[in-house]
């Protein structure tokens, strides 16, 4: 009866967003508030647990939220993302757009939104569309793809940072950032793959811009005007991972003393995130209100409602936790069942269903994270690298499927000019594959690593 009214709990949260349009962080409460009454817990206890799942989330992980996505703003505005773009075109070659794209959208997705990605991003890829002679439909799924890879299983990212906060792998960022990027290449490559073999058959309305000039590469490039230097571009990136990497590395092997202590504390993501905001200073065009509290305010702005959804899924958590449903788990004695790989399956098929449902992959991270919190403890599923691989597991379902509930699925046929038709040919399909690739990649690892 306990997992039957969790069950119609999760229904409740998918059918309030997606029937009556509510937004998640209310769905969230309301399905919190109806496992709390039908489970028979004290109104006490639901208060306690719906404010304790709300703040120790936010305590341990919100900041590293924010600071994320303002760095991910003063990207976008400041054309690091171009310089990127620029510096992979350099390396990959004209003879190779497809790839190039692929590469442009796994990079800047790190920081930045996907959907926010593939819109400034859109005129490069048509302008090298039309430079390489190529399909723009294969453009746009290989820089779709490779967006979405890193957007559901690295972070700063939100929606994997929401995930390794409710499973309690917060202080384990590191391990989950090194085996995002690894297990997330091959979701890219198959995204990649999937674009050349059929968005090339796909054929779109000749694309021009509003003023019905056709996209000149060369001006396109030009009109980004002056762009930083691809040293400043990847340094909000770049140095918050190294001071991650460095904290964990540090913290592993034992190593004591004054310098320890302090590399430690540069590695805290929270630190380690607010230096990559400060690495990003240089990038801004001036010092005045329109940036240092335009730009800032506009991170905040979009950062706010991952923060209600991350932490109402905390308090779904907590609530589920203290609902007795450990207590059952352990009587089962499921780790006889459930064993090594074979357990990622159960929360790839939750955070898939949840994706396909309701469209949003940062919502079915936090719920599924949620969900299969409770159960870790019990089948001894802890440290880093298990934990870890808990996060791509749910990520891989996360990205399992895009389709017309989903933002970004659109956002890639409005942009690209492809019918919805051809769209879940190319977008979709893609994304399924995705998906399986990455669940199967992160079962591999966890044989071997694990």
């Amino acid at each position: 009866m306990l997992f039957l009214i969790i069950a119609i709990g999760v229904l409740l949260i998918v059918l309030a967003t997606t029937k009556f349009k509510l937004h998640p962080f209310m769905s969230l409460l309301l399905g919190t508030l109806f496992v709390g009454f039908a489970t028979g817990m004290s109104l006490e206890l639901i208060v306690e647990s719906i404010n304790s799942g709300f703040g120790n989330l936010m305590m341990s992980i919100g900041l590293v939220i924010v600071f994320g996505t303002i760095i991910g703003v003063i990207l976008e505005k400041a054309g690091a993302a171009y310089r990127m773009a620029e510096l992979v075109l350099r390396i990959v070659g004209p003879k190779r757009p497809q790839l190039a794209m692929s590469i442009i959208g796994f990079i800047v997705s790190v920081p930045v939104f996907c959907d926010s990605g593939f819109i400034i991003l859109s005129s490069l890829r048509k302008a090298l569309a039309k430079r390489a002679k190529v399909a723009v439909a294969s453009m746009s799924v290989a820089l779709a793809t490779g967006l979405y890879a890193t957007h559901t299983l690295v972070p700063p990212t939100p929606g994997p940072i929401a995930a390794a906060g409710n499973i309690g792998a917060d202080q384990y960022l590191g391990t989950v950032i090194l085996i995002g990027f690894i297990v997330a290449i091959p979701a890219a490559i198959v995204g990649y793959l999937w674009a050349v073999k059929v968005g090339t058959k796909i054929v779109v309305e000749e694309e021009i811009n509003e003023s019905g000039e056709e996209y000149d590469y060369n001006k396109v490039v030009a009109s980004f005007g002056k762009m930083p230097s691809t040293f400043q571009a990847f340094l909000p990136i770049v140095l918050p991972i190294i001071l991650i990497a460095v904290g964990s590395v540090v913290s592993m092997v034992g190593m004591e003393g004054g310098l320890a202590n302090f590399l430690i504390f540069l590695g805290k993501p929270v630190i380690a995130l607010f230096a990559g905001i400060i690495a990003a200073l240089p990038l801004l065009p001036k010092y005045d209100e329109e940036t240092l509290t335009g730009w800032v305010g506009k991170g905040l702005v979009d950062a706010a409602p991952i923060l209600l959804i991350t932490g109402a899924g905390g308090a779904f958590g907590t609530v589920i936790k203290n609902s007795g449903v450990e207590d059952i788990i352990q009587s089962w004695n499921i780790s006889d069942v459930f064993t090594g790989a074979l357990f990622l399956v159960i929360p790839f098929i939750i955070a898939a269903a949840l994706k396909t449902a309701q469209g949003s992959s940062t919502t079915a991270l936090v719920v599924t994270s949620s969900l299969v919190a409770p159960m870790l403890p019990v089948l001894g599923i802890e440290g880093a690298v298990p934990l870890a691989l808990v996060v791509m597991a749910i990520g891989a379902g996360a990205m399992t499927v895009s389709h017309v509930n989903d933002s970004f699925f659109w956002v890639v046929t409005q942009f690209t000019g492809m019918k919805v038709t051809d769209a879940y040919k190319a977008q979709t399909m893609a994304t399924l594959i995705q998906g399986l690739t990455t669940i199967i990649v992160t079962m591999i690892l966890w044989v071997i690593l694990v």
